[in-house]
């Protein structure tokens, strides 16, 4: 139960930021809830060994360089998923950035 509250969370998040950040667009409720799906899987299979190899980086940048890691992984689920599409890197640091607050909001609240 607390994992569909955690994905919805996601949707909702997803289809608030296609509507205030110019440049992100979602067709759908459904297409959000797919792109959800391969966002939380791109997080916990490519983002640690991204990480860990960024970790010099990430380091030297006080951990600034993780928001970039986020934007990047964001657009490049963009770019399979079709009717998510990400216009450029500035809309997907702000959309990954509003995504991670909202999500860490809800699972604060859960």
């Amino acid at each position: 139960m607390k994992l569909i509250a955690k994905l919805l969370l996601i949707i909702f998040s997803l289809l608030l930021v296609a509507n205030f950040v110019p440049g992100i667009e979602v067709s759908g409720f459904y297409i959000a809830l797919i792109v959800a799906v391969i966002l939380s899987i791109v997080n916990v299979v490519i983002k640690p060994i991204i990480f860990i190899i960024t970790l010099p980086l990430n380091i030297l940048t006080l951990g600034l360089f993780t928001f970039v890691i986020n934007a990047f992984l964001f657009w490049f689920v963009s770019t399979f998923v079709e009717g998510f599409s990400v216009e450029g890197f500035l809309p997907a640091l702000i959309g990954a950035a509003i995504v991670s607050i909202l999500s860490s909001i809800g699972n604060r609240v859960l």
